[in-house]
Parts: structure tokens; sequence; C-alpha cells
């Protein structure tokens, strides 16, 4: 009988995610390296099936699949970590969902779109606060606007904390290309390349450019979009000092000395899970979407914006739902998919919940 997998659930937001999924009643098998932590949290859950698997042990991990199951993986950082568990579903015949914040594994997913087909399953990357919530709000904004064929998307946090994982991911980005959407193509483009002001809560924001999901998804349910812009949210001065040092890193070039230098320093400093926001702390996280649309003219169509919490209980919220309709059979089609394509847009603007 087809199961739910969380692979990661001693990790910082795979417990989350299994907490939730344990709260709406399913019955997750727990997967992660340590045996112990597992034991651990499953007593703390009331008693739920376990699992050892680790990403050094590719066999491990692809033991923990059938045919027809579910695989929530939160091992990251996933350029590094996060391989074993995409391999190990698409060989299974499983559907997939992960929690990635990293561009480029993002664009690793979609490239396995043709292998997901011809193993009949969904891979869904990136189905979090990175980047459900900017898939969500284009996709509002562009269902107005047919004749849109630009969509810029910001992302703006207050008050949240980071885990471990999520700061290793976001200093590893740094050191890999980037991409974007630019007249019809998609492009190779620095981290950090743009910066770009965005209206919230009506105030004037600064966000620099980063490799989101909705560069490759976008354009699939929307044709005619020929360019898409996904922004962070910093202060003016942060974001320009990361666009100087994107372009210093883009000026000596991939794969150098220093380049080599960089990624290890990443790799000894940058752990992976270490624990994440207390709870009090996310209780009082604020975050906002912003997604504006424009015409080949540059004349502004619209924009939604879109509010909400903290982004770990979001993104656990979105796998938890999006495993449950996955195994139910939800998704509406196979292959490399994004939020709206793999669930309707509807039901997509429901699961969230965020505010508009």
């Amino acid at each position: 009988m087809p199961k739910i997998v969380v692979f990661g659930a001693t990790g910082y937001t795979g417990r989350l995610v299994a907490e939730v999924l344990v709260a709406g009643g399913a019955a997750p098998v727990l997967a992660a390296r340590n045996p112990d932590a597992l034991a651990k949290l499953a007593a703390d859950l009331g008693g739920t099936d376990t699992a050892v698997a680790d990403v050094t042990d590719p066999g491990s991990v692809r033991a923990l699949l059938d045919r027809g199951d579910v695989l929530v993986t939160t091992v990251g950082p996933f350029l590094r970590y996060g391989g074993p568990a995409l391999d190990a579903a698409l060989d299974a015949g499983a559907h997939y969902l992960d929690s990635t914040g990293e561009g480029p594994f993002i664009r690793r997913v979609f490239e396995r779109d043709a292998a997901a087909r011809e193993a009949g399953v969904a891979l869904i990357t990136a189905f979090g606060f990175d980047y459900v919530p900017g898939n969500l709000a284009a996709a509002l904004a562009l269902r107005d606007a047919p004749e849109a064929v630009r969509v810029e998307v910001g992302y703006f946090l207050d008050g949240v904390g980071t885990s471990g994982g999520t700061r290793a991911s976001m200093a590893g980005i740094m050191f890999e290309d980037g991409f974007a959407l630019r007249e019809g193509r998609v492009i190779v483009e620095r981290t950090a390349a743009r910066v770009r002001r965005f209206e919230v809560a009506g105030k004037s924001q600064t966000g620099v450019s980063i490799p989101g999901s909705e560069h490759l998804t976008l354009a699939r349910i929307h044709p005619g979009l020929r360019t898409t812009g996904v922004y962070l949210g910093l202060p003016a001065v942060a974001a320009r000092t990361i666009q100087a040092g994107s372009r210093v890193s883009g000026a000596i070039g991939r794969g150098g000395r220093t380049d080599r230098f960089g990624k290890a320093a990443v790799h000894r400093l940058m752990k992976g899970s270490s624990g994440g926001p207390r709870p009090e702390v996310r209780a009082g996280a604020r975050t906002s979407v912003v997604a504006e649309v424009f015409d080949a003219a540059e004349n502004p169509l619209g924009s939604v914006s879109l509010a909400g919490g903290d982004p770990y209980d979001f993104t656990a919220r979105m796998l938890a739902w999006g495993a449950r309709t996955t195994l139910a059979g939800g998704p509406r089609d196979v292959g490399a998919l994004g939020p709206v394509e793999a669930f309707g847009l509807d039901e997509v603007h429901a699961a969230a919940g965020l505010r508009g």
C-alpha cells in the first residue's frame, strides 16, 4: 500500500513536516540517518514507523521506497545532499516533493522531467515558502492579465529566524550560477545580478535577484510570458553590497581557485541542519510576497500581494498538504511540475492560507 516517507525527519524542517502530517491523521514513515534521534521523534509523535537512511549510502535511500509512494525530502543543502533522494524516487517510481530553495538544484530537478514522465511520477520541487507563494501570487496576477509578458516577484520577510540548513543553502548558492527567464529563454544569470524596488504594504522595499522556480514554471501556465524576475527583499545597502560581490565573483569566473576556496570554506563552516528558530520567534514572523505584471509596452497591468506568517510553518503545512494530496492521486500530471501545474491554482490558493 503506498505510503508517505519523510526523509530528513529529524532535521528542523523535517520534524515540522512530520508533526503536521501526524496531527492531520497521516502515518508517515520517518527516515533519517540517526536511529536514536528517529526513535525519540517517533515516541514524541505518539509512535510511527521509522527507517534509517543516509545520503552517503544511496542504496539505503532507495530501500525506503516502493512504486506509488510519496517521498518528502528536507535533506539539505540540496546541492550537496539532494541527489540520492531524487534518484531514488525516479528509480522506484515514487512521487517526489522537496523543501529546497536552491535555484541550481531546482533547475536540476526540472532537467529530469523526461525521466519523471517515463517513470510516471511527479517531481514537485521547492514546495515551501521557497517558492510556492511567488508562483501563487504571479499566477493570480497573470490570470487577470492575459496580455502580460513580464512578471516581477518579490519576497519580503520581517522577524524571521533561519535554520542551520537554510544558512548553508543560502551561502552555497552564492558560489553557483543562477538563472532567469529573459525574452522567452532561461539563461544563466548571476545571483544578485539585479536590484529592484517593490511597493510592499505602502512602503518601498528593495529586492535582489535570485533564481527561483518561477523562472521555470510560470511560462508553462502562461505561454505569453517572456520575462520573469524573482527577488529577495533586503535593506538597500545590503542589496547593493551583495550585488557588487556577485559582480566580483562573476569577473573572477566560476571554477577558479577563489571559487573553489569559497565553496570549500562554506562546506567547512555550514554543516546543514543545526536547529532553527524557536516557536516564539516563528510566532512573530511576518512574510509578504508581491507579483507585478506588465504588457509588451512596459505598462503595469496589476499586482497581487499575499501576506503570511513564519516561512518554516508555511513550508511544513504545504509539504504535508502536497504529500497527502499526492498520495490520494492529486497531481494533475507527471513530470517535473510547478505548484499550479501539479495541483491547480485555486487548490494551491486555498491550501496556502495566505492573506490577499
